[in-house]
């Protein structure tokens, strides 16, 4: 069967797992080569595997979304390899160090805002000049930290990374539509995923700042449990693919109402 995004290179950071790797399987089941740029290459084998196996092609880059020559020479491999880009999902991030403030090192808040914000801009920077010749969808993970709620206490450097990425996004839509460039935010809630690994929590501080927050029957109406990175991998694919043509500038929730609580 042809999918519907048959012919298509996607770029995807992040891609070793939790949602990036969702959207890598999802999209090559769609029929779009899969590039996946993730920090560590061996993180990734295991995806292109996946793909590779499902009848799919991939490859794999290494690369620190934070660094310029990491992220431009993704995007030449890729096109040495096919010849363009069509899709780039700007996915990557961590959750950081989870401190008050006052106790949040300048160099924690660097390393957040570098990751996340800095490595968003870099994506897109890098994709554009390949994103011109044919037009193409850029999808980047913010969260509904920073857009809808404020209430996960020390997560001040994340929430601004993720509104940054919001505002940034909108800015990046106008701008490239002319070249028939879309570009969507997505803001997910509460996903199943291992971003954990990348969260550091200083626990005791933490309570000197904390307000009681209470739910009367938990905290994710819709489906009462986390989402899951397929629901995600769903919500990619349709703002990668033709099916959202006159779409762009946008920020989609995606967290079962969660944020309207």
């Amino acid at each position: 069967m042809v999918g519907q995004l048959d012919g298509k290179v996607a770029l995807i950071t992040g891609a070793s797992s939790g949602i990036g790797k969702a959207a890598a399987l999802k999209l090559g089941r769609e029929g779009a080569k899969i590039a996946l740029i993730d920090v560590k290459e061996e993180n990734a084998r295991s995806v292109k595997d996946l793909i590779e196996e499902s009848g799919g092609t991939a490859l794999i880059h290494e690369c620190d979304i934070a660094k310029p020559e990491d992220v431009a020479q993704s995007f030449q491999e890729v096109a040495k390899a096919w010849g363009k880009i069509d899709i780039v999902f700007a996915n990557a991030g961590i959750n950081g160090v989870i401190a008050p403030i006052e106790d949040l090192a300048p160099k924690d808040w660097d390393e957040t805002i570098n990751t996340n914000l800095r490595g968003t801009f870099l994506t897109v920077k890098y994709a554009i000049p390949l994103l011109k010749e044919n037009g193409g969808s850029i999808i980047i993970t913010s969260s509904i930290n920073g857009n809808r709620i404020y209430k996960n206490f020390g997560m001040s450097a994340y929430s601004t990374s993720k509104i940054g990425q919001t505002g940034f996004g909108k800015m990046a839509a106008l701008e490239l539509a002319q070249y028939k460039i879309r570009v969507n935010i997505i803001c997910p809630g509460a996903i199943e995923t291992n971003i954990g690994k990348n969260t550091f929590p200083q626990k005791d501080d933490l309570e000197k700042i904390k307000i009681p927050v209470e739910y009367p029957e938990g905290n994710q109406p819709l489906e009462e449990q986390a989402g899951k990175p397929e629901q995600v991998a769903d919500l990619v694919f349709f703002l990668a693919s033709d099916l959202s043509s006159h779409i762009t500038g946008t920020e989609v929730y995606i967290d079962g109402a969660e944020s309207l609580l």
